[in-house]
């Protein structure tokens, strides 16, 4: 199978990046996380042999095997797809980072098995800026999201880092920068109001990762510009 695709591709992207950075006369380090979910181990190998050192996943399952077969590689993993809460006791050791804490009850459950396997589990709160009800998250309303975030600061097990949210699926560049901008003014209120420093914005994916480095984020989820279009 000729896989070299995967290592254009990705030059392609970080070139794309950069040249986005330079244009808007950004300095912050901007994470991209290649979004492996469906495509098999050989395309994480291969965009690993191109340097590509961020993969996420969305299924706790499907990741497992690939997590375990991969064990031995300097690879960091983000969950960046919902997790169910029967599956926090799976999820917990084997990623990183999870992108999609939408409640103080799974923030808890996390937290938990956190402390029973002597781990300090780093996630993200995630917000539905877009308003979409197929989407996850916490709604827009503020004092609700301090609210939530507040009581997650007590539990001793994890690290709130910061925030994400998925875009809206149009085409249509004001809701898609609305939404992402929304996001920052969220997390740069959080910290303001609550004193904490939350410096991860995950935002962006393969049709809108502009916007979204545009707009502040910090880290990039994208799948298809990477492994091409899933079956």
């Amino acid at each position: 199978m000729n896989l070299e695709f995967i290592g254009e591709n990705l030059k392609r992207l970080r070139e794309n990046i950069e040249n986005i950075k330079a244009k808007n006369n950004i300095k912050r380090e901007i994470k991209l996380v290649a979004v492996s979910k469906t495509f098999p181990i050989e395309y994480i190998i291969e965009a690993y042999n191109n340097g590509q050192r961020y993969f996420g996943e969305n299924r706790v399952q499907e990741a497992e095997n690939k997590i375990i077969t991969l064990k031995d590689k300097d690879i960091e993993w983000h969950l960046v797809g919902t997790l169910q809460k029967n599956k926090v006791n799976k999820a917990a050791p084997l990623f990183s980072l999870i992108h999609s804490v939408d409640s103080f009850e799974l923030a808890d459950k996390i937290s938990k098995k956190a402390l029973e396997i002597g781990k300090k589990m780093e996630v993200l709160i995630q917000i539905n800026t877009s308003g979409e009800k197929t989407k996850s998250g916490f709604c827009m309303e503020y004092s609700i999201i301090e609210e939530n975030v507040g009581k997650m600061l007590e539990l001793k097990n994890i690290e709130i880092k910061g925030v994400m949210t998925i875009g809206p699926l149009t085409e249509e560049e004001n809701l898609i920068r609305k939404s992402f901008k929304s996001l920052r003014e969220i997390r740069d209120k959080l910290e303001s109001k609550i004193k904490i420093k939350l410096p991860e914005i995950s935002m962006g994916m393969s049709s809108d990762y502009r916007i979204a480095i545009e707009e502040g984020s910090t880290i990039l989820r994208i799948g298809s510009l990477i492994f091409g279009k899933r079956e």
